[in-house]
């Protein structure tokens, strides 16, 4: 079975490529051209849906495929959510992730805080000729107003996980994909792929 991944960030793909090393697993980039997809649902969930529909709508061969889409993001309590399902374009459309990371450190900034609550989701979508699939998984910590560390990617820097005292872009890669949200949501996500890959068979 295929999976094809509706995302372009390289940084995804290899996350989700190194949990799913059984299968064949290959950005959509490589079958179709890279199209833009207005995301404009209400939640994660219904996010991560729009894209893995768009996507399997214009794959060219159905057959033997899957498509796995995920949509995250980081919430804040205290900025009422911000910036949730808009992490990705927080500081505008075509915003980089330091753009994004300097908004987000510059709104605790703003209001006098060194560090508050926050949380990571992922929505990982599962779309097959067999049914559309949702699960979800959360990553609870701290967010800071200074970034540390180079490792990781978005918000990682800011990011402290329950638990430890290092944040994302401090921490080891291994370390990051046992505690992630998205690691979460994808072992929850293993038991659907093995499903339909038994359907397929």
């Amino acid at each position: 079975m295929k999976i094809i991944l509706a995302t372009s960030n390289m940084g995804k793909v290899r996350e989700i490529a190194d949990i799913f090393k059984d299968e064949e697993v290959v950005p959509y980039g490589d079958l179709v051209s890279p199209f833009e997809i207005e995301e404009n649902g209400a939640d994660f969930a219904s996010n991560a849906l729009i894209k893995a529909r768009e996507v399997y709508r214009k794959l060219p061969e159905k057959e033997g495929v899957l498509v796995l889409s995920d949509d995250s993001g980081i919430s804040v309590p205290l900025l009422g959510g911000e910036p949730g399902i808009y992490s990705a374009r927080y500081a505008g459309y075509g915003a980089s992730d330091k753009d994004n990371l300097f908004k987000l450190a510059g709104e605790l900034e703003k209001r006098g805080v060194k560090e508050t609550p926050a949380f990571y989701t992922a929505a990982i979508a599962l779309i097959s000729p067999y049914g559309d699939y949702v699960v979800h998984g959360w990553m609870h910590g701290k967010v800071l107003n200074e970034p540390r560390g180079e490792g990781g990617f978005g918000y990682d820097p800011l990011f402290i996980p329950e638990g430890y005292d290092k944040t994302l872009g401090e921490l080891e890669p291994e370390i990051k994909r046992e505690i992630s949200h998205r690691s979460k949501a994808l072992e929850l996500a293993r038991p659907i792929v093995a499903m339909l890959r038994s359907l397929y068979e």
